[in-house]
């Protein structure tokens, strides 16, 4: 018998804006409402609003949590400060990615993880095989939902609804309790957009009031807000560079694989899980490099399309997808590392056809530049 999927706390919500409904990780969620290619143009130029409730949640709590956390992940969180979010793979001793994760220091022994909804079940077996002393672990996923506001213009709509100087909040920092319409919330300064923005923990029981003021507070001031679904988010990640696990990560693939180097500590005192695995890929190499790629004729690139120079294969597509934001279809890639150059020419098979592609920096978006192209070699 099939599990019944999940509902989030926002499903009717969902149905209320006429949301296409689709399973995600055994969670029914929307994968577009108006359109996928309108929601991303509009979080790009005003705000969306995401449901990311299917994310999951743990609590890690106790004198020795810090010390526990040093070992599971791979970035130094020694110097995170309360009130700071701090991104990290968490590896397995071979080397390859359980999930990457953000982390949350309330402080030196209290500390929120937002896993992957697709790992979350993984991922609490493995903190759980890897406790530590002194540490209390606690999914709290089912009791949490998570809201997240991009764009333009979501510092304006969110600070409409607190007197609290949501402008003075820097990236990657969060204030753990903020009133909205009633509800206590965690509010950082996050997203998977590359867009400025914030991401909203609450009470399950909260989150359709937390919604409906926030949907208010974007239509009564003309703020341009609209919801946006799976597809949307997928796109603006991938214009913004970010990897998403499955992709450019996974059990097979490592942080240095997907160039993440600058979020694996190989100094701080605790030794991490998978370091030595690390170590010893970073003396070697890398089998490939991630890389940009652009289309140059029609033709969308997709995740699995082999990529070809000179008639012989180099790589595969980790992630693809037709852009909005450029009118062009674009995608990261797993190449040969001579041919992981910014200006390389290359093909992408698509239906046993190759077509020509260039090889770019990435991010392709960077929200302080507003054309793809400047200072980003594409």
């Amino acid at each position: 018998m099939t599990e019944p999927k999940k509902k989030t706390p926002l499903y009717e919500k969902h149905l209320a804006h006429k949301g296409t409904m689709v399973d995600y990780s055994g969670w029914l969620l929307p994968v577009q409402f108006e359109g996928i290619i309108a929601e991303v143009r509009q979080t790009r130029q005003k705000a969306g609003i995401f449901d990311v409730s299917h994310m999951g949640e743990f609590m890690v709590e106790g004198s020795g949590a810090a010390e526990y956390l040093q070992k599971l992940v791979t970035n130094d969180i020694a110097t995170l400060p309360d009130s700071a979010v701090r991104y990290s793979p968490v590896c397995y001793p071979h080397g390859g990615t359980v999930d990457d994760i953000l982390i949350y220091r309330y402080n030196r022994e209290q500390y929120l993880l937002v896993v992957n909804a697709a790992n979350a079940a993984k991922d609490l077996a493995w903190f759980k095989e890897n406790l530590g002393k002194d540490v209390v672990l606690a999914d709290i996923s089912s009791e949490t939902a998570e809201i997240a506001l991009q764009g333009p213009n979501s510092l304006s709509i969110l600070s409409s609804l607190t007197n609290l100087p949501l402008d003075k909040l820097r990236y990657y920092h969060f204030i753990p309790a903020v009133e909205l319409a009633g509800v206590k919330c965690l509010v950082s300064r996050t997203g998977y957009t590359g867009e400025d923005g914030f991401e909203i923990y609450c009470p399950a029981g909260g989150a359709p009031a937390v919604w409906e003021a926030l949907w208010q507070a974007g239509r009564v001031r003309e703020l341009g807000l609209t919801p946006a679904g799976l597809g949307a988010r997928d796109i603006l990640r991938l214009e913004a560079g970010l990897p998403l696990y499955g992709h450019e990560l996974s059990e097979t693939l490592t942080p240095l694989d997907a160039g993440l180097d600058r979020f694996v500590s190989f100094k701080k005192p605790v030794q991490f899980i998978g370091r030595e695995a690390l170590l010893q890929q970073k003396r070697a190499g890398t089998a490939k490099k991630l890389a940009g790629l652009i289309m140059l004729e029609r033709g969308v690139i997709r995740e699995g399309y082999a990529v070809t120079a000179g008639g012989q294969e180099i790589g595969w597509v980790s992630s693809g997808t037709y852009s909005p934001t450029f009118e062009k279809s674009l995608g990261m890639a797993y190449l040969d590392h001579e041919l992981a150059v910014p200006g390389e020419a290359v093909e992408v098979i698509i239906r046993e056809r190759a077509y020509p592609a260039r090889v770019v920096k990435t991010p392709f978006y960077r929200r302080d530049k507003n054309a793809m192209g400047n200072s980003r070699g594409v």
